[in-house]
């Protein structure tokens, strides 16, 4: 049955095309912007148009910046020894909000293309330590095992951060891999 609706049903496809958004919160995301807020949509719409704009990668560790080099970067009260890969720029973001790292980043992105890219920044900042921030799977070991394979000539530790049983968490909730990797990477108490 055809509603009559396009621009509204237009509006819920759009919300709807956005991850973890269905098809009843799209309607109901839709229909607030339209008809009980539509100064604040208008400026959802402005903002998202701002940022689409204006953020682009960080040149240098791949990050989310409003400038060439982004605020992690430019900051010379970052700890340059220290270097967390990651995945992609929202896993920074992530691993900020904690506030328990003070080094600097590097996304992967497409790890071949960016190799050089990343040894001309171990150089650069005299990184010491490579911390891996990667989602465990047997294809971030074999990415983690070929960084290590090109970094063998720097003198570099290699780390990753731990694995294990989320706090909060009921063992009954846990996979097995996760138990798994608790068990055996266990620490003294």
């Amino acid at each position: 049955m055809k509603r009559g609706f396009k621009k509204f049903d237009e509006l819920v496809n759009v919300l709807e095309s956005l991850p973890t958004i269905g098809k009843k919160s799209a309607m109901r995301l839709a229909f607030y912007m339209v008809m009980e807020d539509s100064f604040n949509a208008l400026k959802i719409a402005h903002t998202i148009e701002s940022a689409v704009r204006d953020i682009r990668k960080c040149k240098r560790c791949g990050g989310l910046s409003e400038d060439e080099l982004c605020h992690i970067c430019s900051d010379e009260r970052r700890d340059g020894s220290m270097l967390c890969i990651v995945e992609n720029a929202k896993d920074i973001l992530i691993i900020e909000e904690s506030r328990e790292f003070n080094g600097k980043y590097f996304v992967l992105d497409s790890l071949e293309d960016r190799i050089d890219e990343l040894k001309s920044l171990i150089k650069e900042e005299g990184v010491k330590e490579i911390i891996f921030a990667l989602t465990p799977s047997i294809a971030n070991d074999a990415v983690m095992i070929f960084i290590e394979d090109n970094l063998k000539d720097f003198d570099i530790t290699f780390t990753k951060i731990a694995q294990g049983v989320p706090t909060g968490v009921s063992l009954e909730n846990v996979d097995t891999l996760s138990l798994t990797k608790a068990l055996k990477d266990r620490v003294k108490v």
